[in-house]
Protein backbone atom coordinates (compact mmCIF):
# COMPACT_ATOMS: atom_id res chain seq x y z
CA UNK A 1 0.00 0.00 0.00
CA UNK A 2 1.24 3.20 -0.74
CA UNK A 3 -0.10 6.80 0.48
CA UNK A 4 1.48 10.01 0.21
CA UNK A 5 -0.34 13.27 1.32
CA UNK A 6 1.40 16.75 -0.22
CA UNK A 7 0.18 19.84 1.64
CA UNK A 8 2.51 21.94 -1.04
CA UNK A 9 0.59 20.48 -3.83
CA UNK A 10 1.98 22.86 -5.96
CA UNK A 11 5.30 21.44 -5.56
CA UNK A 12 4.74 18.12 -7.68
CA UNK A 13 3.16 20.26 -10.73
CA UNK A 14 6.03 21.91 -10.81
CA UNK A 15 8.54 19.41 -10.71
CA UNK A 16 6.21 17.82 -13.58
CA UNK A 17 6.13 20.61 -15.81
CA UNK A 18 9.98 20.83 -15.89
CA UNK A 19 10.67 17.36 -16.75
CA UNK A 20 7.49 16.38 -19.04
CA UNK A 21 9.58 17.96 -22.17
CA UNK A 22 13.08 16.14 -21.41
CA UNK A 23 11.60 12.49 -20.08
CA UNK A 24 8.70 11.08 -22.00
CA UNK A 25 8.10 7.68 -19.69
CA UNK A 26 9.84 7.22 -16.67
CA UNK A 27 9.16 4.72 -13.30
CA UNK A 28 8.73 6.34 -9.88
CA UNK A 29 10.54 4.63 -7.23
CA UNK A 30 9.15 5.00 -3.76
CA UNK A 31 10.56 3.38 -0.32
CA UNK A 32 10.05 3.79 2.69
CA UNK A 33 12.66 6.88 2.60
CA UNK A 34 11.25 8.76 0.02
CA UNK A 35 9.53 9.23 -3.82
CA UNK A 36 12.39 9.14 -6.31
CA UNK A 37 12.74 9.21 -10.06
CA UNK A 38 15.62 8.87 -12.21
CA UNK A 39 15.33 8.68 -16.28
CA UNK A 40 17.35 9.66 -19.38
CA UNK A 41 16.60 11.61 -22.43
CA UNK A 42 15.86 9.49 -25.54
CA UNK A 43 19.50 10.34 -27.01
CA UNK A 44 20.80 9.68 -23.80
CA UNK A 45 22.91 12.69 -23.46
CA UNK A 46 20.65 14.57 -20.31
CA UNK A 47 19.73 12.56 -17.06
CA UNK A 48 17.34 13.44 -14.81
CA UNK A 49 16.93 12.68 -10.68
CA UNK A 50 14.42 13.51 -8.24
CA UNK A 51 14.53 13.32 -4.63
CA UNK A 52 11.41 14.19 -2.23
CA UNK A 53 12.30 12.67 1.19
CA UNK A 54 9.09 11.07 3.27
CA UNK A 55 9.61 13.77 6.03
CA UNK A 56 8.85 16.23 3.52
CA UNK A 57 4.95 14.90 3.32
CA UNK A 58 2.48 15.49 5.93
CA UNK A 59 1.38 11.91 5.58
CA UNK A 60 4.21 8.82 4.05
CA UNK A 61 3.36 5.41 3.85
CA UNK A 62 4.85 2.68 1.85
CA UNK A 63 4.54 -1.07 3.19
CA UNK A 64 7.04 -2.16 0.39
CA UNK A 65 9.24 -0.93 -1.91
CA UNK A 66 7.19 0.16 -5.22
CA UNK A 67 8.17 1.15 -8.79
CA UNK A 68 5.38 2.57 -10.80
CA UNK A 69 5.65 3.34 -14.82
CA UNK A 70 4.22 6.51 -16.08
CA UNK A 71 3.58 8.82 -18.69
CA UNK A 72 4.87 12.02 -17.61
CA UNK A 73 2.96 13.86 -20.21
CA UNK A 74 -0.39 12.19 -18.78
CA UNK A 75 0.99 12.62 -15.19
CA UNK A 76 1.02 16.63 -16.26
CA UNK A 77 -2.27 16.66 -17.55
CA UNK A 78 -3.89 14.99 -14.73
CA UNK A 79 -1.79 17.30 -12.26
CA UNK A 80 -3.40 20.26 -13.82
CA UNK A 81 -6.66 19.84 -12.69
CA UNK A 82 -5.74 20.53 -9.20
CA UNK A 83 -5.20 24.06 -7.78
CA UNK A 84 -2.30 25.41 -6.66
CA UNK A 85 -3.04 24.97 -3.32
CA UNK A 86 -5.31 22.17 -2.85
CA UNK A 87 -3.63 19.32 -1.25
CA UNK A 88 -2.68 16.61 -3.14
CA UNK A 89 -2.85 12.60 -2.56
CA UNK A 90 -1.00 9.86 -3.93
CA UNK A 91 -2.58 6.02 -3.82
CA UNK A 92 -1.53 2.79 -5.58
CA UNK A 93 -2.22 -0.36 -3.88
CA UNK A 94 -0.03 -3.48 -4.22
CA UNK A 95 -0.17 -5.06 -7.56
CA UNK A 96 -2.57 -2.59 -8.57
CA UNK A 97 -2.23 -1.83 -12.41
CA UNK A 98 -3.19 2.17 -11.82
CA UNK A 99 -2.37 5.07 -9.47
CA UNK A 100 -4.88 7.21 -7.56
CA UNK A 101 -4.43 11.48 -7.39
CA UNK A 102 -6.79 13.10 -4.77
CA UNK A 103 -7.02 17.19 -5.24
CA UNK A 104 -8.46 18.53 -1.87
CA UNK A 105 -9.05 22.41 -1.51
CA UNK A 106 -7.73 23.93 1.69
CA UNK A 107 -10.98 24.57 3.08
CA UNK A 108 -12.20 20.92 2.42
CA UNK A 109 -15.03 22.02 0.45
CA UNK A 110 -14.15 20.09 -2.97
CA UNK A 111 -12.42 17.11 -3.28
CA UNK A 112 -11.75 15.25 -6.70
CA UNK A 113 -9.55 11.88 -7.58
CA UNK A 114 -8.40 11.16 -10.99
CA UNK A 115 -7.39 7.22 -11.52
CA UNK A 116 -4.38 6.69 -13.84
CA UNK A 117 -3.43 3.72 -15.99
CA UNK A 118 0.36 2.34 -14.98
CA UNK A 119 2.45 1.52 -17.41
CA UNK A 120 5.35 -1.46 -17.48
CA UNK A 121 8.51 0.55 -18.12
CA UNK A 122 12.22 -1.42 -18.25
CA UNK A 123 14.73 0.65 -16.61
CA UNK A 124 17.54 0.20 -14.53
CA UNK A 125 18.27 1.96 -11.87
CA UNK A 126 21.91 3.72 -12.32
CA UNK A 127 24.39 4.23 -9.85
CA UNK A 128 25.11 8.01 -9.70
CA UNK A 129 28.48 7.95 -7.44
CA UNK A 130 29.25 11.16 -5.49
CA UNK A 131 32.56 13.31 -6.69
CA UNK A 132 34.55 15.98 -6.47
CA UNK A 133 33.37 18.70 -8.76
CA UNK A 134 36.72 21.13 -9.73
CA UNK A 135 34.18 24.18 -9.72
CA UNK A 136 31.08 25.04 -8.04
CA UNK A 137 28.48 27.70 -9.24
CA UNK A 138 25.99 28.64 -6.94
CA UNK A 139 23.61 32.06 -7.98
CA UNK A 140 20.01 33.17 -8.87
CA UNK A 141 18.14 30.39 -10.47
CA UNK A 142 16.03 33.12 -12.07
CA UNK A 143 19.24 34.53 -13.46
CA UNK A 144 20.65 31.47 -14.92
CA UNK A 145 17.45 30.90 -16.76
CA UNK A 146 17.75 34.95 -18.54
CA UNK A 147 21.24 34.10 -19.39
CA UNK A 148 19.90 30.58 -20.90
CA UNK A 149 17.10 32.40 -22.99
CA UNK A 150 19.48 35.76 -23.75
CA UNK A 151 22.28 33.64 -25.60
CA UNK A 152 19.53 31.11 -27.20
CA UNK A 153 18.37 34.39 -29.23
CA UNK A 154 22.44 34.25 -30.63
CA UNK A 155 23.61 31.22 -30.82
CA UNK A 156 22.86 27.08 -30.32
CA UNK A 157 25.55 26.63 -27.73
CA UNK A 158 26.68 28.05 -24.53
CA UNK A 159 30.48 28.15 -23.43
CA UNK A 160 30.79 27.88 -19.44
CA UNK A 161 34.03 29.28 -18.11
CA UNK A 162 35.18 29.27 -14.70
CA UNK A 163 37.85 31.27 -13.45
CA UNK A 164 38.65 33.57 -10.11
CA UNK A 165 37.55 36.33 -12.70
CA UNK A 166 33.86 34.78 -12.11
CA UNK A 167 31.75 33.09 -14.27
CA UNK A 168 31.63 33.35 -17.83
CA UNK A 169 28.89 32.59 -20.40
CA UNK A 170 29.32 32.83 -23.92
CA UNK A 171 27.79 31.74 -27.39
CA UNK A 172 28.12 32.75 -30.61
CA UNK A 173 26.22 32.67 -33.90
CA UNK A 174 25.51 34.20 -37.57
CA UNK A 175 24.32 37.30 -36.31
CA UNK A 176 27.43 37.64 -33.71
CA UNK A 177 28.11 36.54 -30.38
CA UNK A 178 27.75 37.25 -26.35
CA UNK A 179 29.11 37.06 -23.45
CA UNK A 180 27.52 37.52 -20.11
CA UNK A 181 30.26 37.71 -16.88
CA UNK A 182 29.03 37.04 -13.53
CA UNK A 183 31.01 37.58 -10.82
CA UNK A 184 30.86 37.08 -6.70
CA UNK A 185 28.42 38.51 -5.10
CA UNK A 186 27.57 37.95 -1.56
CA UNK A 187 24.73 39.65 -0.62
CA UNK A 188 23.97 39.56 2.58
CA UNK A 189 21.00 41.24 3.14
CA UNK A 190 19.36 38.94 -0.01
CA UNK A 191 21.00 35.47 -0.07
CA UNK A 192 18.89 34.66 -2.75
CA UNK A 193 20.25 37.14 -4.74
CA UNK A 194 23.83 35.99 -3.73
CA UNK A 195 26.68 34.21 -6.19
CA UNK A 196 29.55 31.98 -5.00
CA UNK A 197 32.06 30.50 -6.28
CA UNK A 198 33.95 27.63 -5.53
CA UNK A 199 36.64 26.96 -7.63
CA UNK A 200 39.73 24.28 -7.21
CA UNK A 201 40.04 24.49 -10.84
CA UNK A 202 39.63 27.07 -13.98
CA UNK A 203 37.10 24.87 -15.89
CA UNK A 204 35.53 25.16 -20.02
CA UNK A 205 32.78 23.49 -21.25
CA UNK A 206 30.55 23.77 -23.93
CA UNK A 207 26.67 22.93 -23.56
CA UNK A 208 23.85 22.88 -25.85
CA UNK A 209 21.67 25.48 -24.95
CA UNK A 210 18.05 23.66 -25.83
CA UNK A 211 18.99 21.25 -22.63
CA UNK A 212 19.88 24.27 -20.43
CA UNK A 213 16.92 26.11 -21.39
CA UNK A 214 14.78 22.95 -20.41
CA UNK A 215 16.54 22.80 -17.45
CA UNK A 216 15.32 25.93 -16.28
CA UNK A 217 12.23 25.58 -16.49
CA UNK A 218 12.72 24.29 -12.43
CA UNK A 219 13.47 27.95 -11.74
CA UNK A 220 10.00 28.06 -9.89
CA UNK A 221 11.25 25.10 -7.29
CA UNK A 222 14.07 27.27 -6.07
CA UNK A 223 15.60 30.69 -5.60
CA UNK A 224 19.27 29.46 -6.36
CA UNK A 225 20.50 26.88 -8.48
CA UNK A 226 24.25 25.53 -8.08
CA UNK A 227 25.88 24.41 -11.16
CA UNK A 228 28.75 22.06 -10.47
CA UNK A 229 31.50 21.62 -13.47
CA UNK A 230 34.59 19.12 -14.14
CA UNK A 231 36.24 18.97 -17.13
CA UNK A 232 36.02 15.08 -16.96
CA UNK A 233 32.60 14.74 -16.04
CA UNK A 234 28.87 15.92 -17.13
CA UNK A 235 27.73 19.00 -15.47
CA UNK A 236 25.01 18.83 -12.87
CA UNK A 237 22.36 21.93 -12.52
CA UNK A 238 20.46 21.27 -9.31
CA UNK A 239 17.45 22.58 -7.60
CA UNK A 240 17.39 22.23 -3.98
CA UNK A 241 13.61 21.64 -2.97
CA UNK A 242 13.34 23.25 0.75
CA UNK A 243 12.78 20.44 3.57
CA UNK A 244 12.23 18.00 0.34
CA UNK A 245 15.09 17.31 -1.50
CA UNK A 246 16.45 18.14 -5.03
CA UNK A 247 15.94 17.76 -8.40
CA UNK A 248 19.19 17.55 -10.40
CA UNK A 249 19.99 17.25 -14.14
CA UNK A 250 22.95 16.21 -16.00
CA UNK A 251 24.14 16.73 -19.43
CA UNK A 252 27.29 15.51 -21.13
CA UNK A 253 29.47 18.45 -22.69
CA UNK A 254 29.47 19.28 -26.62
CA UNK A 255 33.04 17.99 -27.96
CA UNK A 256 35.05 21.27 -29.30
CA UNK A 257 35.78 21.65 -32.36
CA UNK A 258 39.65 21.25 -31.65
CA UNK A 259 39.30 17.70 -30.91
CA UNK A 260 38.42 17.02 -34.54
CA UNK A 261 41.50 18.30 -35.61
CA UNK A 262 42.88 15.00 -35.84
CA UNK A 263 40.83 14.34 -39.24
CA UNK A 264 42.48 17.18 -40.87
CA UNK A 265 45.80 16.06 -39.68
CA UNK A 266 45.34 12.56 -40.80
CA UNK A 267 44.45 14.41 -44.18
CA UNK A 268 48.00 15.87 -44.12
CA UNK A 269 49.44 13.00 -43.74
CA UNK A 270 47.79 10.64 -46.25
CA UNK A 271 48.65 13.55 -48.64
CA UNK A 272 52.52 13.35 -47.80
CA UNK A 273 52.42 9.41 -48.64
CA UNK A 274 50.51 9.75 -51.73
CA UNK A 275 52.98 12.48 -53.08
CA UNK A 276 55.57 9.83 -52.87
CA UNK A 277 53.98 6.84 -54.94
CA UNK A 278 54.14 6.62 -59.13
CA UNK A 279 52.43 9.07 -61.35
CA UNK A 280 50.26 6.06 -62.52
CA UNK A 281 48.75 4.39 -59.44
CA UNK A 282 48.40 8.41 -58.49
CA UNK A 283 45.76 9.28 -61.32
CA UNK A 284 44.02 5.86 -60.80
CA UNK A 285 43.27 6.67 -56.66
CA UNK A 286 42.66 10.79 -57.83
CA UNK A 287 40.08 9.18 -60.14
CA UNK A 288 38.54 6.38 -58.04
CA UNK A 289 38.79 8.91 -54.54
CA UNK A 290 35.77 10.36 -53.85
CA UNK A 291 35.22 14.46 -53.74
CA UNK A 292 33.98 14.18 -50.16
CA UNK A 293 34.95 12.50 -47.13
CA UNK A 294 32.97 11.71 -43.92
CA UNK A 295 33.96 13.52 -40.83
CA UNK A 296 35.13 11.82 -37.81
CA UNK A 297 31.88 13.00 -36.19
CA UNK A 298 29.94 10.80 -38.67
CA UNK A 299 31.79 7.92 -38.63
CA UNK A 300 31.63 8.13 -34.25
CA UNK A 301 28.17 9.66 -33.77
CA UNK A 302 26.95 6.19 -32.78
CA UNK A 303 29.65 5.24 -29.92
CA UNK A 304 29.16 6.66 -26.57
CA UNK A 305 31.29 7.72 -24.30
CA UNK A 306 31.03 6.86 -20.76
CA UNK A 307 30.99 9.93 -18.41
CA UNK A 308 29.87 8.30 -15.42
CA UNK A 309 30.13 5.49 -13.53
CA UNK A 310 26.79 3.36 -12.86
CA UNK A 311 25.20 0.15 -10.94
CA UNK A 312 24.61 -0.64 -13.61
CA UNK A 313 26.94 1.20 -16.19
CA UNK A 314 25.26 4.14 -16.96
CA UNK A 315 26.63 5.89 -20.11
CA UNK A 316 25.78 9.81 -21.00
CA UNK A 317 26.75 10.21 -24.51
CA UNK A 318 29.03 12.77 -25.74
CA UNK A 319 26.61 15.76 -27.55
CA UNK A 320 28.11 15.83 -30.93
CA UNK A 321 27.05 18.23 -33.85
CA UNK A 322 28.22 17.32 -37.20
CA UNK A 323 28.88 20.63 -38.95
CA UNK A 324 28.44 18.66 -42.39
CA UNK A 325 30.83 17.14 -45.10
CA UNK A 326 34.09 17.93 -45.09
CA UNK A 327 35.58 18.91 -48.98
CA UNK A 328 38.91 17.04 -49.66
CA UNK A 329 40.67 18.52 -52.64
CA UNK A 330 42.36 15.74 -54.96
CA UNK A 331 45.58 16.64 -56.11
CA UNK A 332 45.99 16.00 -59.91
CA UNK A 333 49.66 15.01 -60.46
CA UNK A 334 50.89 15.30 -64.31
Amino acid sequence: MLELRLVQGSLIKKVMEAVKDLVNDANFDCSATGFSLQAMDSSHVALVALLLRSEGFEHYRCDRNLSMGMNLGNMAKMLKCAGNDDIITIKADDGSDSVTFMFESPTQDKIADFEMKLMDIDSEHLGIPEAEYESIVRMPASEFARICKDLSTIGDTVVISVTKEGVKFSTKGDIGTANIVCRQNTSIDKPEEATIIEMQEPVTLTFALRYMNSFTKATPLASQVTISLSSDLPVVVEYKIVEMGYLRFYLAPKIEEDEEMGVHAEAVETKSKTEAKPKKEMKAKAESKPSVMKTEDEEESTESKPLLKSKPKLEIKPDRETNGEVEVEVMDVE
